[in-house]
């Protein structure tokens, strides 16, 4: 074997789960590190170094190192047991910042989603401790161009930013666990955590207004969740369900037979659940706002207003359109690869290692 003669670390930060959209966008980058690592020691005499909660340790296999992650790395310039010649920060969350000695670091930033529903005092504070985390990296990354275009504005970035959209999994190979009570083909679809920003009192108001439409809203349990089933329980909404703590197999059952995907979402940095919707050829309908026009491109409705009539003719007005255009929904949502992501990340590991000479002659930060 090869002894690596330079050093890769990829730090997922704080991130306490890899169930949600970071947990997915992490899980898909280091899975694909994981299976190259053996072919870029060879080639290139790298080693790879996942740093990230201890309790995930081994679970990318053991052609990779692990690094465990520290709160206290928040709070000064620490340092590991080896220098890294490039260091990648997976999210914008937190205070970790490259340790010392890296040569050249690069940042992902999934949003600035502070900015659209904090208040303005929440929202500075927010974006101060983002540039202040920026002055230890070289270069950053972002998922669209949307995003790309707050980080100049609201952060006032001067230096590199490569646009990197995620992929989106296809679910149609995957195990469907039916979700009792729900009748297939029948509702209409919303999966997300719930939160405000995810704009689902709008689709409530929408369906008190249009009893004889199914909805279905679906995520893990959250306060938020718990509320929102509360409304609809003191509401009597008949034609609301309510489903929580979903699992893969439900979900994907969820997908596959809804009559459309609902997803008037307030702030999105990107947006994996309707493209995981497209997947299966599914209307779906978004939000004109942050980041969701440019994912869901002409295959998709939009909702012009969140007025619950107006919801209701656009979805009642877009659908047949949106039935016929099956072939290209899926081919639309078929674009967005983890592979072709986690390529893109690699090759700007590739340049930022730069030639062996410059890589080892350069001065560490």
């Amino acid at each position: 074997m090869t002894p690596p003669r330079h050093r890769i670390g990829i730090s997922l930060g704080m991130i306490d789960s890899l169930s949600d959209g970071l947990g997915e966008f992490s899980t898909q980058v280091c899975e694909h590190v994981a299976r190259v690592a053996p072919a870029w020691r060879e080639q290139h005499g790298v080693q790879f170094h996942l740093h990230m909660p201890a309790r995930w340790h081994g679970r990318f296999g053991d052609q990779v190192g692990y690094l465990a992650t520290r709160k206290l790395q928040g709070y000064w310039h620490w340092q590991g047991l080896e220098r890294f010649d490039v260091w990648h920060g997976l999210n914008q969350l937190g205070r970790i910042i490259p340790p010392l000695g890296t040569r050249q670091a690069l940042l992902t930033i999934h949003d600035l989603n502070p900015v659209y529903h904090d208040a303005e005092p929440a929202a500075r504070k927010a974006l101060d401790k983002l540039r202040r985390r920026l002055r230890h990296f070289d270069e950053v990354t972002t998922l669209t161009h949307h995003v790309e275009g707050d980080i100049r504005r609201h952060l006032g970035w001067t230096g590199p930013i490569s646009v990197i959209p995620n992929g989106a999994r296809d679910l149609n190979t995957h195990a469907q666990d039916a979700v009792p009570g729900i009748l297939p083909g029948r509702y209409l679809l919303h999966l997300s955590r719930m939160a405000k920003s995810k704009n689902p009192q709008s689709l409530v108001e929408m369906a008190a207004l249009w009893p004889q439409q199914a909805l279905v809203l679906a995520g893990p349990r959250t306060g938020d969740s718990d509320r929102l089933a509360a409304q609809v329980r003191e509401r009597g909404l008949a034609n609301v369900t309510v489903v929580q703590e979903v699992s893969d197999a439900q979900k994907t059952w969820l997908y596959a037979h809804c009559q459309a995907f609902v997803f008037p979402s307030l702030t999105e940095g990107f947006g994996l659940p309707p493209l995981e919707a497209m997947h299966f050829g599914k209307p779906v309908f978004l939000s004109r706002l942050t980041s969701l026009p440019e994912v869901g491109g002409p295959h998709a409705g939009y909702f012009d207003s969140f007025e619950p009539a107006a919801m209701r003719r656009t979805i009642e007005t877009d659908t047949p359109r949106l039935l016929r255009e099956g072939l290209a929904i899926r081919a639309h949502a078929a674009q967005f690869r983890w592979d072709r992501a986690a390529e893109a990340y690699l090759a700007i590991y590739r340049r930022l290692l730069g030639p062996v000479d410059a890589a080892v002659s350069a001065a560490p930060r």
